[in-house]
């Protein structure tokens, strides 16, 4: 399949992106010192969303609490091996801590024994546990076959899941690829949005993603992609990089 995004025709204004921006801060031993140097810079930035550790929710929720953005976290994270009873018990917790979105990692080793109703009933598993939240499913896409992502994305779909993302940023398998992005986005058509996470670092990585497919970005590098924002154009990155 080649089926151009339907939004690929669209540019995406550096307002638009900062709207899909999930700013990320997700580095082990972060300390409240920096957790609120990141949320000063978020609130600057106007990104539309922060994606942080568990840990870190009930001390962003009020440094957040007049400002429209929202607060995103993450279950299973970075491995997915937890079982699926912890993950849901996890996105329980992060929903009364204040997250509005979940970011689940699923078991790699039930997508290697392709085990699909596996990968399927843990994602309901946490679907079920929070109905009024956003979830989005983190697939860890360098790590798998085309296949394996065709196959990942219909599960989550018949999931009820939200989004579908390419990566944790954490694995060594690599981050966010155009070809990943284009494969997901082509598998939920349009059903499902698609985060484009994992090594982004510039503005030319982003609007090629979005030409592909995407409709979120996990970003550590937020204010370095805004800086490269008036160049992208000029400088478009390889079609199948790794970002």
């Amino acid at each position: 399949m080649n089926t151009p995004a339907p939004h690929a025709s669209i540019e995406l204004t550096r307002e638009a992106f900062l709207e899909r921006a999930d700013h990320t801060l997700l580095a082990p031993g972060t300390t409240p010192a920096e957790l609120e140097q990141f949320l000063i810079a978020a609130r600057a930035l106007g990104v539309g969303q922060v994606c942080i550790s568990p840990t870190l929710l009930e001390d962003a929720i009020g440094p957040l609490r007049s400002s429209p953005v929202r607060i995103v976290t993450v279950v299973g994270f970075p491995s997915g091996v937890h079982t699926a009873e912890v993950k849901a018990a996890e996105a329980v917790q992060a929903a009364a801590d204040g997250a509005w979105e979940i970011d689940m990692v699923v078991n790699r080793g039930l997508i290697r024994s392709d085990d699909w109703r596996g990968v399927e009933a843990e994602i309901r598993a946490v679907r079920e546990a929070i109905p009024e939240r956003v979830l989005k499913v983190i697939l860890e896409t360098a790590a798998l076959s085309d296949a394996q992502i065709v196959a990942c994305c219909r599960a989550a779909e018949a999931a009820g899941a939200d989004f579908v993302k390419t990566s944790t940023g954490f694995d060594p398998a690599g981050g966010a690829t155009v070809h990943a992005v284009r494969i997901m986005a082509e598998t939920v058509g349009g059903r499902l949005g698609v985060k484009a996470s994992g090594g982004i670092r510039t503005a030319a990585a982003v609007r090629d993603m979005w030409a592909a497919g995407a409709t979120r970005f996990g970003i550590s590098g937020t204010a370095g992609i805004l800086d490269t924002w008036g160049t992208a154009g000029a400088a478009r990155s390889g079609s199948e990089e790794v970002y």
